[in-house]
């Protein structure tokens, strides 16, 4: 038996650092900014933001046949990117398929359209917000950390598919697989009022 308190164990001489955030990259930001306002121009400009819209995606997919639900979802997903209200997109599937086919399709199309905004701007932008040292800005990145899905939930119920709230989770450091449960549990309820809203409007 030993008198006295234990020693102190020594730090490993090879164990290694914390490794500290990285920077704010200035010219992914420059680029991504470019990016998103070149999109909204060049979809004003060649006439897509005035094409598309819920008669006409309702004619075109129609007309496609079989393919009709795979363009369906590619115009959603272009159109989300040039900033076309997703809404327009599910009132087209329901006209065109009706209540449970085009909710369902307009449900997967939503999903689809958020997932290729995330990649897009991440791919470009990175993760910046993680490096930004405000302190407003570390507490709500700190909510999403620790709860990702439930943060992304509350707010896909509240703002649906803003193409900004898009941007942000993109930005900052939530995985993937949260963003895409969050979208999936926080869009279900929008999408179904819209589903039920449109068969009120056609009854």
């Amino acid at each position: 038996m030993t008198d006295g308190p234990a020693p102190a164990e020594e730090p490993r001489a090879d164990a290694e650092p914390a490794p500290a955030p990285k920077p704010v990259n200035w010219w992914r930001i420059g680029a991504l900014v470019a990016l998103v306002v070149g999109l909204i121009v060049l979809g004003k400009v060649t006439g897509v933001t005035a094409y598309l819209t819920t008669d006409r995606i309702r004619a075109t997919v129609q007309a496609a046949g079989w393919w009709g639900a795979l363009l369906l979802i590619a115009l959603f997903c272009v159109g989300e990117l040039v900033h076309v209200p997703g809404f327009v997109f599910v009132a087209a599937a329901v006209i065109a398929y009706g209540r449970l086919g085009g909710g369902a399709l307009g449900y997967v199309g939503a999903l689809c359209s958020v997932s290729v905004s995330f990649f897009i701007v991440r791919g470009v932008g990175g993760k910046p917000l993680g490096a930004i040292k405000w302190r407003f800005v570390q507490r709500i990145l700190g909510q999403l950390d620790a709860h990702p899905v439930r943060t992304i939930t509350i707010l896909r119920s509240i703002l649906w598919m803003a193409p900004q709230l898009n941007y942000a989770l993109a930005l900052s450091r939530v995985r993937y697989r949260d963003y895409l449960i969050g979208s999936a549990l926080g869009l279900a309820l929008p999408v179904a009022g819209m589903v039920l809203l449109m068969d009120k409007l056609f009854n």
